[in-house]
C-alpha cells in the first residue's frame, strides 16, 4: 500500500494530481510535447507508471487538465495587467506586453508547446476556447477605439502576438524586450488605423 503523504485520501490524491501536472508542465516546457510521457512524469513525480494511469488516462488528458488550469491564470494576468490601465489604446498595449513578458514562465512556455502539438479533439477544443476568451478581453477596448469590427481586430491583434511569441520562443536575433517593443508598437499602429 502507498504511503500517504497528507491528512486525507482525498488531500493526498490532490497533491498527487497537483505534482504530476508540474512534472507535465516541466517536461512541456524543457522537450516540448515528445518530453511529456507517462514514464517521464512517474519519474518526475516517485510514483510508479501505473499510478500516474490512475490520474489521467491518456496524454490528451493531462493536457486538458493543463488547459483547464493554466489558462485561467494566464488569462487573469493578462486581465489584471488591462484593469490597470486607463485608456482602451493603453488596454491594447497592456494586452499585448503582459502576453509576451509571460514567454519566459513555465505555464506558459507549457501552453506553448501543448499548442504546437497534435492533440485529440477535446484537448483542442480547451484550447481554442481557452484562446477564445483571452481574445474577448480586449474585444470592448477595441470597440471604444472604433473600430467597426472590433471582435475581427481582436483576432489579428492576437495573431501579432502569437507571431512575437513564436519569435522570442525561437531565440531569435533580436533581444526579446526588442521583439516587445516592435509588436506593442505594431498593435497601436494598428489599432489606431
Amino acid at each position: 500500500m502507498p504511503r500517504i503523504r497528507a491528512a486525507s485520501v482525498a488531500e493526498h490524491r490532490s497533491m498527487q494530481r497537483a505534482a504530476l501536472l508540474d512534472a507535465a508542465r516541466s517536461l512541456l516546457s524543457e522537450g516540448g510535447t515528445e518530453a511529456l510521457t507517462f514514464p517521464a512524469l512517474a519519474e518526475r513525480t516517485g510514483l510508479a507508471r501505473s499510478s500516474v494511469y490512475e490520474y489521467f488516462r491518456s496524454r490528451a488528458a493531462v493536457v486538458e487538465e493543463l488547459c483547464e488550469v493554466d489558462f485561467p491564470v494566464w488569462a487573469a494576468d493578462v486581465s489584471a495587467a488591462m484593469e490597470r490601465a486607463g485608456t482602451a489604446e493603453a488596454k491594447v498595449e497592456a494586452y499585448v506586453r503582459r502576453q509576451l513578458e509571460l514567454v519566459g514562465d513555465r505555464r506558459h512556455r507549457a501552453v506553448v508547446a501543448i499548442s504546437a502539438s497534435e492533440l485529440d479533439a477535446g484537448a483542442r477544443e480547451k484550447i481554442r476556447a481557452a484562446h477564445g476568451g483571452l481574445v474577448a478581453m480586449i474585444v470592448e477596448a477595441l470597440a471604444e477605439l472604433g473600430h467597426a469590427q472590433p471582435r475581427l481586430a481582436a483576432m489579428l491583434l492576437q495573431g501579432v502576438v502569437d507571431a512575437a511569441v513564436r519569435r522570442i520562443e525561437l531565440g531569435a536575433a533580436e533581444e526579446p524586450t526588442a521583439i516587445v517593443d516592435a509588436a506593442v508598437s505594431m498593435a497601436l499602429r494598428g489599432v489606431r488605423g
